[in-house]
């Protein structure tokens, strides 16, 4: 099978600079690294690929006859795996820094992260995330502990520069060819080594504590929808930069909604009479109380829409609809006057059923069909 253009296996263009030749580089072994993806026979391959690409074009000579002659003009032997790192300082040493991030390092440098970011459930009502409301909440927190001052180290004493790593926070460690670098065991990573920690913090120069922060909630936020403080995460490691705080919209069920993006939806009971004969009713919005007018003969099911009676979203530039579905309501604890009439008023509507309920007059001819009546 042909070799693929080493540009395209790396994933650059051909004029990109060196350093975005290794950044490409990096990534790819990163991904692919056999101890990473042991379970992907074709990682293996796209390693090696990766490392072949990055060999040539990581040499200025190299990649100068390759841009010339393709394929043809680097040496194929020069380019394999067991080619050795002979004249390939760029390469090894990009190698050696993969090898750190893989296995924990990374060159020249103490173990400095982000903090984690956090979330924060908070639940609303409707009528909250309609309009928009401003919150407090209480989240626990890291901070730097008073009784060391963030040194980790017992009052009266200091933290001394680590003896294994020399205070670099990583090991060397000559494999082969390789020299991989790993984080410091004894200080893991912090180039510090405490010997008489501080009681209070047990080391860590950091306490938990909570900490109360203001939540402006926008109009119009639905279930799912997140807010993201900035910085309000967990502090950093080392002098690391914070993490985020996430807090996460729930909404309240609704004793009469339901919502649909920026629609709303709700039942709307009407008496038997009322949708025979028809009439007018009273139902509510969030903005207050609103008339419908209920025409003659409506059935169980009908969707009255009453425009721009929903929500307005974040992100929507009108708002949605309030949508009233009729259920036809059956009266109940009937007296015997009711009855009376009902039974009156059946035995009239009887005479003429296709007349006075043509779906059940239907329905019924539909079964006579079936049973070939």
């Amino acid at each position: 099978m042909a070799k693929r253009d080493y540009y395209e296996v790396l994933g650059v263009n051909r004029d990109a600079s060196d350093e975005e030749i290794k950044k490409a580089y990096r990534r790819l072994a990163m991904k692919y690294h056999p101890d990473r993806n042991p379970d992907n026979p074709k990682a293996e391959e796209l390693f090696k690929e990766a490392k072949e690409a990055y060999e040539i074009l990581s040499d200025r000579a190299k990649r100068q006859a390759y841009d010339q002659f393709g394929h043809a003009g680097v040496d194929p032997t020069a380019a394999s795996m067991g080619g050795g790192f002979s004249g390939m300082g760029g390469f090894a040493d990009a190698f050696s820094e993969i090898f750190g991030d893989i296995f924990g390092g990374g060159r020249g440098r103490s173990n400095v992260y982000r903090g984690a970011d956090l979330r924060y459930n908070l639940e609303i009502t409707l009528e909250e995330a309609a309009r928009g409301t401003e919150t407090r909440i209480r989240i626990p927190t890291m901070a730097e502990c008073e009784a060391c001052h963030g040194t980790g180290a017992k009052k009266g004493s200091q933290p001394r520069v680590c003896p294994t790593c020399n205070g670099h926070g990583q090991v060397r460690i000559q494999q082969g060819f390789f020299s991989i670098q790993q984080t410091c065991p004894k200080c893991h990573g912090s180039g510090r080594f405490i010997a008489d920690p501080c009681s209070t913090c047990q080391g860590s120069g950091r306490v938990k504590q909570h900490k109360t922060l203001a939540v402006k909630i926008p109009a119009g936020v639905d279930e799912g929808d997140r807010i993201r403080l900035s910085g309000e995460g967990e502090p950093g490691v080392n002098g690391g930069p914070p993490g985020d705080l996430y807090v996460h919209i729930h909404i309240r069920p609704h004793p009469v909604f339901q919502r649909e993006h920026d629609d709303l939806h709700c039942e709307m009971p009407i008496s038997i009479t009322v949708a025979a004969l028809g009439g007018e009713i009273e139902i509510p919005t969030l903005d207050g109380m609103a008339r419908i007018k209920i025409p003659p003969e409506t059935q169980t099911g009908k969707v009255f829409r009453l425009r721009g009676k929903g929500i307005k979203g974040v992100r929507s530039s009108t708002p949605g609809d309030l949508l009233c579905h009729v259920v036809v309501e059956t009266p109940v604890n009937l007296t015997e006057r009711q009855k009376e009439l009902l039974r009156e008023f059946e035995e009239i509507s009887r005479g003429n059923a296709a007349k006075h309920n043509p779906k059940a007059q239907s329905w019924m001819d539909k079964v006579r069909e079936f049973f070939g009546g």
